[in-house]
This record gives structure tokens, sequence and C-alpha cells, in this order.
């Protein structure tokens, strides 16, 4: 063999070795993914002072809960906050009136540990849901109401995952007994 395909060769198994080592895991699956799921069962979201944030907000509840409500013994708080802002896109000159706009829904959160008041995660999540604006003025309204309801719930999914990330790094709190004891 040629000197380039026998370099070929040892490049092709390295890169094999490096990939066989990798150690990666889906997020809800296996023992971890029950924990993990029992952790998200375990928080408790601050109280919204926007619409939008009451949109992030029930969503989260939602996905967290998996449709069974907010947790009553609350392990974690998320305190959250949310709002959005709608801009106009394209002008229409000869009637100086937008037909199309964005909203961009712009989240924070902060996930505490209840024991110890320690953060474990947070972050700023943003969402964009483009529009058309209609020329009645109710159908627009209900146009960016739409959209903020659209965005806030894909800005829910993304802390949503954050969330599922920062508990999993978390050690289990009722730790199982050793089998010695």
């Amino acid at each position: 063999m040629s000197r380039s395909r026998l370099r070929a060769l040892a490049l092709s198994l390295t890169a094999v070795a490096t990939l066989a080592s990798c150690q990666v895991r889906p997020l809800y699956g296996g023992a971890e993914g029950t924990a993990l799921n029992a952790k998200m069962h375990e928080l408790s979201f601050s109280v919204p002072t926007t619409p939008v944030a009451q949109y992030v907000r029930n969503e989260l509840i939602f996905l967290t809960g998996g449709g069974a409500g907010e947790s009553i013994d609350a392990k974690y708080d998320v305190d959250l906050s949310a709002f959005a802002v709608t801009s106009e896109l394209l002008q229409d000159d000869s009637s100086d009136t937008a037909s199309a706009g964005r909203t961009i829904v712009t989240a924070d959160f902060a996930l505490r540990r209840r024991e110890d008041n320690k953060l474990l995660a947070t972050g700023r999540r943003r969402a964009t849901a483009l529009l058309d604006f209609p020329s009645q003025e109710f159908a627009k309204l209900r146009a960016i109401r739409d959209a903020e309801q659209r965005a806030s719930k894909e800005v829910a999914e993304i802390i949503n995952a954050d969330l599922a990330i920062a508990l999993n790094k978390e050690p289990p709190l009722d730790l199982p007994k050793s089998p010695a004891e």
C-alpha cells in the first residue's frame, strides 16, 4: 500500500475510535430520563406580570407537568419574565400602512433550588413570529395576539429544554440507599 493510503486508513481508524468514545445519550431516555421527568414535575413558576409572560408560563407548566398542572410540592423555583415587541416590516407607500410585521418575544428565566436558593440556570431566550396586518383594526390586533402566542410557545419550548438540561446535571434529591446498608 502507498503512504497516502496508509495515512488515510490510520486517520479513518482514529476518527472511528474517537467517535466510539463519545458519550451521547438521550435527555429523556432510560432511568436518567425517569429521574429527569420527576424533577421537571417539581418546578414552580413565578406569577406573570404581562400577558406574554402568562402565555410562556402556561406553556411551561403544560410542558414540565405533562399536562397535569403545576407542582404542589415544588423543589425548584423558576423566576420568569417575558415581553413582546411588534414591528412593521413591509410599508405600502400608496396607503402609508404596513402589510406585514414581526413579533419578537423575549423571556428571561432563572432556575433556583428551594433548599439552599442556589442558582442552577439562567438565560434569555427569543423567538420571532411573522404576521400579516389586515386592513381592519380588530383583525390586526388579533393577528398581533396570535403572533405573540406562537412566539411565546416557541420560547417556552426552548426554556423547557434549558431547564431539562440544568436539572439533568443536578444530583437526585433523594439519594437511594447503598446495597451495603
